[in-house]
């Protein structure tokens, strides 16, 4: 058995994997971890999950736990995750991140870290979006700059981050199908006389409502047509399994940085 710790293990995320991995014949949870400002902190996360007593009770640091793991499931906060993988690097342990918003900073700073160990980072662990990352970047070269694309994405009311991590991700490939680099064209929302579209602009929008796990849509608008590819997730459960499957993963790969796409061989 992988003996596997969660950072964010209270979370509406970090719940469903604690939860899925009691059903794991490859996994087995041995530590949880929150903010050290959670309500949960000391709380058996069995309890806290509702799939009975575990006797792993909440910690608010991962140096508490980190002898007794082999990989980290992480999705925390940018600042949190980064201190993690610190730890995880210098204890030699593997690490699976879904956390979404870091800055360029932060996320330079995990890539030298995975020069040390494995670390898979994905700011979707679907296995319907990763396919719709390939779809971005293989359609923009085809089409090229002659259809406008725009991203919609919307989410449920409580996300902090914005644009998702995921409608991020997909811009970063649409602009590498563009060969262009997304931070001279992307466009985050609109307001005002903005003027005329430009040629490769790259347009992000965000909604936020209800309890919208993921809608994600890239428009390739043209003169005369419109292509709209759509991934819809209805359940987080899609996510965590991911996570699950990318654990089982990295725990025997080579120090690295990887993506979802090297777990699903659809690179």
């Amino acid at each position: 058995m992988i003996r596997t710790i969660v950072s964010g293990a209270c979370g509406k995320m970090g719940r469903r994997i604690c939860t899925l991995m009691e059903n794991d014949n490859e996994l087995e949870l041995v530590g949880a971890i929150e903010a050290k400002d959670s309500e949960n902190i000391g709380n058996d996360i069995g309890i806290v999950c509702g799939i009975g007593e575990k006797n792993i009770a909440v910690k608010p640091d991962l140096k508490d736990v980190i002898e007794e793991g082999e990989v980290l499931i992480d999705f925390s906060t940018p600042k949190s995750t980064l201190y993690n993988v610190r730890i995880v690097a210098e204890n030699k342990k593997a690490a699976v991140i879904g956390t979404t918003g870091f800055s360029d900073t932060e996320l330079e700073e995990i890539k030298k870290l995975s020069v040390r160990i494995p670390i898979m980072l994905a700011p979707n662990m679907s296995l319907g979006v990763n396919i719709l990352f390939k779809l971005v970047k293989d359609v923009t070269k085809i089409l090229g700059d002659d259809y406008d694309i725009e991203i919609v994405e919307m989410h449920h009311r409580f996300k902090k981050d914005a644009p998702s991590g995921t409608a991020l991700k997909l811009a970063e490939y649409a602009a590498e199908g563009l060969d262009e680099n997304l931070e001279n064209i992307a466009v985050y929302g609109r307001h005002g006389l903005v003027g005329e579209r430009k040629k490769k602009e790259i347009g992000i929008m965000s909604l936020r409502g209800g309890d919208v796990v993921g809608d994600h849509t890239v428009v390739f608008a043209g003169l005369g047509e419109r292509l709209e590819l759509t991934h819809k997730a209805a359940s987080r459960d899609t996510f965590a399994l991911g996570a699950l499957k990318a654990a089982k993963w990295v725990i025997d790969k080579v120090p690295g940085f990887y993506s979802m796409q090297n777990v699903l061989n659809i690179k």
